[in-house]
C-alpha cells in the first residue's frame, strides 16, 4: 500500500492531492488517458466539463474495478483540459471520488483533445495490494 506525504516546507495542498505518495509493494498498474466516453464508445456531456469529469472518473474506476482495484489505489494523475478555470470549478465531483490521502497531480491546459467536443482526459497510475489484486482473465504480453 502505497503512503502520502504533503512537507512542510512547501505550499499546503488547496484541493483533492498530495505532493507526494510513496509506492509499497503493491501491482503498479498504468492507466491510459480517459475521456468521457460511454461502454459503446459515445461521447458523454459534449462540452459539459462537470458532465466528462464525472464520465472520466467513472470510467477510471470501472478499469480499476475490473483487476479488484479501488479509487484510493490511485497514487498519481495527469489531468488534460481544453479550460482550466471549468475544470477547478468541477472539482466538487473529483472530490466525490477521492478521499485523503490524495495522490499526486499535475493538471495542465491543452488546445484540444481528439474531438473538439471533449474537454478532459484523465491518466494514471494505480497500486493495488497484491492480496487484493485479481489479473484479468485475457492479457497479452508487451514485450516479446
Amino acid at each position: 500500500m502505497a503512503d502520502s506525504f504533503n512537507p512542510d516546507t512547501v505550499w499546503a495542498p488547496f484541493g483533492a492531492f498530495s505532493h507526494v505518495v510513496i509506492g509499497g509493494p503493491g501491482k503498479v498498474i498504468y492507466l491510459k488517458g480517459q475521456v468521457s466516453l460511454d461502454q459503446s464508445g459515445t461521447i458523454v456531456g459534449p462540452g459539459d466539463m462537470r458532465a466528462q469529469v464525472q464520465q472520466v472518473l467513472s470510467n477510471i474506476q470501472a478499469v480499476l474495478a475490473s483487476m479488484n482495484g479501488r479509487m484510493s489505489d490511485i497514487v498519481s494523475l495527469n489531468q488534460f483540459t481544453t479550460d482550466i478555470q471549468t475544470f477547478i470549478q468541477a472539482g466538487d465531483i473529483r472530490q466525490r471520488f477521492f478521499d485523503a490521502p490524495f495522490p499526486v497531480t499535475t493538471t495542465v491546459e491543452v488546445a484540444s483533445l481528439f474531438d473538439p467536443n471533449l474537454v478532459i482526459e484523465i491518466s494514471g497510475i494505480a497500486e493495488i495490494p497484491i492480496a487484493r489484486f485479481e489479473a484479468p482473465a485475457t492479457t497479452s504480453p508487451m514485450h516479446k
